[in-house]
């Protein structure tokens, strides 16, 4: 909707946007989805990026029932699931940028998006970096449990390409396959067979069943992406 565009009008700051209604209505398919599920199936840690957004979609999961937190559990919020900062390219378009950056727009073309970080913004390694220690505190804090992440594209890329050891080159064509879904779920769950000590193994990505099947619209643009994982 933003075709030809230079900006995208966002009133604000980004980490500030709330969920808009047709995300309120996709949040809560969802959480009516993982309320059909057994109890000990249900996600009972809830980790999110501090954007608004991300943190409404978890409350709206929980008031359908759809988690099995302890009582009096809140959900934890961690920066390092934030979306990947676009520094001074922030809200501008492919269109934007050329007209406005040119210099950037080429740097981008030569560097790729794996590796170009725009000014005051991060590449996708800067949020790989950052998802490393991230993934270390869960492993850690809640290794064994049912944990669900709430949080941005970029990151649930990112957090592919480290949990499943992937390549540049794997993970951008996984990328240019398409935008992930709103609410759309990507879950993994250990397998003790895999390697010496085990891992995750990837069993759904992008999954949007649950949204088709309650009649909410799958739709990509910047609402929140889910992550899961289970022992």
């Amino acid at each position: 909707m933003n075709a030809g565009l230079a900006r995208i009008a966002v009133e604000g700051r980004d980490v500030d946007v709330p969920l808009s209604p047709r995300g309120e209505v996709q949040a809560r398919a969802l959480g009516r989805w993982f309320a059909t599920e057994p109890e000990h199936s249900r996600p009972e840690v809830v980790i999110c990026s501090p954007y608004a957004r991300a943190q409404m979609t978890g409350e709206l999961i929980r008031r359908a029932g759809g988690l099995s937190l302890a009582e009096g559990q809140s959900f934890i919020a961690d920066e390092r699931l934030r979306e990947k900062e676009f520094g001074m390219l922030d809200r501008l378009t492919t269109t934007g940028i050329a007209q406005l950056y040119p210099e950037q727009a080429e740097a981008r073309r030569l560097l790729g998006k794996f590796y170009y970080r725009p000014p005051s913004g991060e590449s996708w390694c800067d949020v790989i970096l950052r998802l490393r220690s991230a993934l270390d505190h869960i492993c850690l804090h809640h290794g064994g449990r049912r944990v669900l992440v709430l949080t941005h594209q970029v990151v649930v890329l990112c957090l592919r390409y480290l949990i499943e050891n992937l390549s540049e080159e794997t993970i951008l064509a996984i990328d240019r396959e398409g935008d992930i879904a709103n609410c759309g779920i990507t879950e993994y769950r250990f397998d003790p067979g895999v390697g010496p000590d085990g891992g995750l193994v990837l069993q759904t990505y992008n999954f949007v069943a649950p949204l088709e099947e309650a009649g909410a619209p799958v739709t990509s643009e910047p609402d929140v992406k889910l992550a899961r994982s289970s022992p």
